[in-house]
């Protein structure tokens, strides 16, 4: 498994910081995105996710909307 996953959140977010979590515990590299603070990764989220709402990770070319862990643990065993 070498996926990249991405992680677009901002930092009041709580299932944002569940995520994170996750990702730290299972041992999962991934690039964290502060859509608060980055106007041009934010619009890159709408744009993929359709959505201004967090969190939204991104595994490879498949985009989650929000901390659903069944479908990334289903991502990340393929």
């Amino acid at each position: 498994m070498n996926k990249n996953v991405i992680l677009y959140s901002t930092p009041f977010c709580h299932f944002c910081h569940l995520a994170k979590q996750y990702f730290s515990e299972k041992g999962i590299a991934f690039v964290e995105v502060d859509v608060a603070e980055d106007d041009v990764r934010r619009q890159e989220m709408m744009h993929k996710s359709g959505q201004l709402g967090v969190p939204v990770i991104e595994i490879g070319e498949q985009v989650i909307i929000g901390f659903n862990r069944p479908r990334i643990e289903e991502l990340l065993s393929v």
